[in-house]
């Protein structure tokens, strides 16, 4: 049932397009029926009366709506619920509660300083909404405020481990290092999991990623709670999600410590049951290449030897980032950058200056021996906004070379100069479309990281499922893919629905209706564009969005038409959405 109470949706025929119904199978010419929101017939020349809306996909896939299994979109459902730049899309499906962070239960104070720096969302904006909105107090309030909300496209969640660290064990003990929850305290968080788990909740996510820094001014710059915990503390909740068969999502400290072996040790199944677990990330990512394969080799090992089911979240494209000067999260990969962006903008020219920090910063950013996410490589970051006009389309060894320093220089000197108003823009990864398609292909890849709802001036992989069907259909088309497109479609839909356990991902006679129609003649070049557009809620604030509408006919949401034909649908929108809260088919 819609969460939006709506009436019975109007019966859809899609006549005459090659359906993908979401298995791996081959497409096949038919028409779909869609009858109250679920399908009820697929076949050749199906009938319906008068008042049924037909749509002609002549030419066109149909598939199952996509699934995009790690956004922040937490914020965003407030300010916005049609989430429609996923929706457009063709994602009918998302996932929120990532990397440790969810709305589920805490002051609002506490949940917008570990939400807004770590993901790139303003907390001017965030801390009165919340203050406004919260009526909840446990993780199955927060399900109930979410099942009232006009929502866009389905939202399924998990809960993060740092607002129950923090809301049990209170907010400063929680990111002090060396205090470990007590006894009872461990036992309230698993109390919270357990009713998580009950109510719907697909599992619990977690962050050991230093990178990843508190907003506010209390305890500006510190990791996040989840950060602080030790692996005891993660095996004794994740012995709940094992028992129950629920799903264990990390980030991993790439730092210089590569405890991703420790979530493999974790996950194994050897003389007890296996974990599920999904972290992130598989990417060919230009500071440490051909890791990917190792990454790749040791999940499927892990998978032989040790029974232990452990799927990379993957993109199907080039990781393009861009930066307003340094808001950025790989800039804290280093102390001297969180040293910076502790400041205020306006604070750090004068540090930016000094030359011992300078001296500190040169240190830290060609130290080889520290995990790192950015190559660094001043080679291969273009400007591409700034009050200086001769400066935009040069990368910064350019900027260097004309003004006869060092790149690193150039860049600090620029940064000094002219602060948020300096952008730039690099491709951290997977910029060689034969590793992006072994990524994509490998079996213990599942698809999907857009953190769409966050980073909103840094990235946009809103349209994720569209990359990877043009990269598999240009593949086919040179008989090299690895995928076939019905496999392709598989893996974006009814693989990760089956992985998580929600009702998703199919189109199969009973289910649920939510459908893509996709014009493969508009999988072409526009979908590498990147533009900016006002974000919804927050007045004067542009974000990174996708504009590739020729590619995505109609999106249809629990059977009703969201996306038709390069705009909106009429009557979808923040105060009719047509989506649904999903819950874990394990729950109570």
């Amino acid at each position: 049932m819609s969460s939006t109470g709506l009436t019975s949706a109007p019966d859809v025929l899609i006549r005459g397009g090659t359906i993908f119904d979401g298995s791996g199978a081959d497409g096949v010419v038919a028409d779909l029926l869609i009858s109250d929101g679920r399908v009820k017939a697929m076949g050749i020349d199906l009938e319906v009366g008068s008042d049924a809306e037909v749509i002609d996909a002549d030419g066109c896939w149909v598939t199952p709506g996509f699934i995009d299994l790690h956004t922040h979109y937490d914020a965003e459902l407030e300010l916005d619920p049609s989430l429609s730049e996923s929706v457009r899309h063709g994602v009918t499906t998302t996932l929120i509660g990532s990397c440790g962070l969810s709305f589920a239960v805490g002051d609002p104070d506490d949940l917008a300083d570990m939400f807004c720096r770590v993901e790139g969302v303003p907390r001017a904006e965030v801390l009165p909404l919340l203050e406004q909105i919260q009526d909840w107090d446990s993780p199955k309030g927060y399900m109930e405020h979410l099942s009232r909300l006009p929502l866009g496209p389905n939202v399924v969640s998990f809960l993060g481990h740092s607002a129950i660290r923090a809301h049990v064990m209170g907010l400063e003990r929680s990111l002090t290092d060396g205090e470990e929850p007590t006894s009872s305290e461990i036992q309230r968080m698993e109390s919270m999991l357990s009713e998580a788990l009950d109510v719907g909740y697909l599992g619990l996510s977690v962050n050991t990623l230093p990178w990843d820094k508190m907003d506010g001014e209390r305890f500006r710059s510190r990791p996040t709670p989840s950060v602080f915990a030790k692996w005891s503390e993660y095996r004794k909740l994740a012995r709940i999600l094992r028992e129950r068969g629920a799903i264990f999502q990390g980030v991993p400290d790439v730092s210089g410590r590569w405890n991703v072996f420790l979530f493999v040790g974790l996950a194994s199944g050897l003389r007890r049951k296996p974990l599920k677990t999904t972290i992130i990330s598989l990417m060919d990512i230009r500071s440490a290449p051909g890791v990917y394969r190792l990454l790749g080799g040791m999940a499927s090992a892990a998978r032989k030897f040790l029974r232990a089911d452990v799927r990379f979240q993957s993109l199907p494209q080039p990781f393009r980032m861009w930066t307003d000067g340094l808001e950025n999260p790989i800039i804290e990969e280093f102390g001297a950058g969180t040293q910076a962006l502790h400041l205020a903008s306006s604070a750090r020219p004068e540090l930016l200056n000094d030359p011992e920090y300078r001296a500190k910063f040169r240190r830290q950013w060609t130290n080889r021996f520290k995990g790192r996410a950015f190559h660094r490589d001043l080679h291969e970051a273009n400007i591409v906004g700034c009050p200086d006009n001769s400066m935009i389309g040069l990368t910064f060894a350019e900027v260097g070379e004309r003004r006869g320093v060092d790149p690193l220089d150039a860049f600090l000197d620029l940064q000094s100069e002219f602060g948020n108003d300096l952008r730039w823009q690099t491709t951290l990864g997977n910029t060689n479309p034969d590793s992006v398609a072994w990524i994509v292909s490998h079996p213990q890849a599942i698809i999907g990281f857009s953190d769409a709802g966050a980073h909103l001036r840094n990235m946009a992989f809103y349209n994720f499922p569209l990359h990877m069907l043009r990269l598999v259909k240009q593949l086919a088309a040179n008989g090299n893919s690895p995928l076939t497109l019905g496999e392709a479609v598989h893996r974006l839909t009814g693989e990760i629905a089956d992985y998580l356990e929600i009702e998703a991902g199919r189109l199969r006679i009973g289910d649920r209706a939510d459908v893509a129609i996709i014009d493969p003649r508009g999988l072409d070049e526009s979908v590498d564009v990147v533009t900016e557009e006002p974000m919804p809620g927050l007045p004067g604030l542009n974000r990174l969005v996708n504009r590739n509408d020729s590619a995505v006919r109609c999106v249809l949401v629990n059977g009703r038409l969201a996306w038709n034909d390069n705009s909106v649908a009429s009557g979808f929108g923040n105060s009719a959405g047509f989506g649904s809260l999903l819950r874990w088919k394990g729950s109570r």
